[in-house]
């Protein structure tokens, strides 16, 4: 890459997408400059030049130990997306950065490399070797890299038992439930012990309970374990539950990026609105959206009871009704320094609930 049109990284992102196209087709190349010079919309590309967009100039910046959720329909480019991070394909435009490093400026050497030692990947359907036990099939990218096998047994073991299946070292794929299977999966990443996880719909061939289990499970590793994960979902109350900030994609194109809370309280357009129709609000509103400045409350004649109680600026609304069953004055917000900034009164609650049910 030419000094000119080097782009220095970020240091506060794992992960810099800028500008990805990816167009499928023998034509690709043709089908992105008309896009580019005549604005062609999907279907037009499709009959003019027998090209398939994946995905349309799609930027977004991954915070490092960020949980960051790329959800939509199927066929909307969520998981061809994510397969441009660790280059399992090329794209036909764009910029992909990972901790530093360029991705398409790696030679094919270094692409191995990443992909073994920074990047893992969690796919839908396990991808578990049948022939092997739980702990080789965990141990299997330390096995790649040529570790003795003391230490990848070790760190098999490690893996195992914070997924807690540490009884299951020694029995083979189909003798685990579908759940326990995936999470071996998921302890295979974590041996593997990757600054970057990867996962494709990981819990959506599960039943619901055990897929809410291994959300809840997945959610508490992550925090533990500080990695940047991109996870792709078509379940929105899967992105919620799980993920720091949500992108939603809609034919191969972002239409919009922000926190669960963003995306549910102001929808970009009205395709986002209709995804967002069937969630409850009521664990996601905090307390910071429904206040009134503090200032503009008593410049309009609140009064603010010295002992009214306080709470702090990420509580729910459900924190907020839960805990207004205990008194009857206004709710003090407070900022992370513990510093008052504003207040809710009951009847800020009760909007907040109103909007809460209309959208469930």
């Amino acid at each position: 890459m030419s000094a000119e049109n080097a782009h220095p990284a970020d240091g506060r992102f794992m992960i810099e997408a800028e500008g990805v196209w990816k167009i499928f087709g023998a034509r690709a190349h043709e089908a992105l400059k008309a896009v580019r010079d005549e604005g062609l919309a999907k279907a037009e590309i499709l009959e003019q030049y027998n090209c398939v967009v994946g995905v349309a100039d799609a930027n977004f910046k991954v915070r490092r130990g960020e949980i960051f959720c790329i959800m939509g329909l199927s066929g909307s480019g969520k998981s061809t997306l994510v397969r441009h991070i660790n280059r399992l394909l090329t794209p036909t435009a764009g910029r992909i950065v990972v901790n530093g490093q360029d991705i398409m400026a790696l030679s094919e050497a270094q692409l191995l490399d990443v992909r073994n030692r920074q990047i893992a990947m969690v796919f839908q359907d396990f991808g578990l070797m049948p022939h092997r036990s739980v702990r080789d099939n965990v141990a299997m990218p330390l096995e790649i890299r040529g570790q003795s096998q003391n230490k990848r047994w070790a760190a098999a073991k490690d893996a195992l038992a914070m997924v807690e299946l540490s009884e299951w070292g020694d029995k083979f794929a189909h003798e685990l439930s579908g759940g326990m299977q995936q999470r071996v999966g998921l302890a295979r990443a974590i041996a593997a012990d990757a600054d970057v996880l990867l996962m494709d719909e990981p819990f959506s061939a599960l039943d619901p309970l055990i897929r809410r289990q291994l959300q809840d499970e997945f959610s508490s590793l992550a925090q533990k374990m500080n990695k940047t994960t991109i996870f792709i979902t078509h379940d929105l109350d899967e992105a919620a539950r799980i993920g720091d900030r949500i992108a939603i994609m809609r034919d191969g194109v972002i239409v919009q990026t922000g926190t669960p809370e963003d995306i549910i309280m102001q929808p970009a357009d009205s395709y986002v609105s209709d995804f967002v129709a069937g969630i409850s609000r009521i664990n996601l509103i905090r307390a910071h959206s429904l206040m009134t400045p503090l200032d503009q409350f008593v410049s309009q004649g609140g009064d603010v009871p010295t002992n009214a109680m306080q709470m702090d600026e990420s509580a729910t609304l459900k924190d907020m009704i839960d805990a207004a069953t205990h008194q009857n004055g206004p709710i003090v917000i407070k900022s992370d320094d513990g510093t008052a900034m504003g207040v809710i009164t009951k009847d800020d609650l009760l909007n907040g609930v109103i909007q809460g049910t209309e959208a469930s």
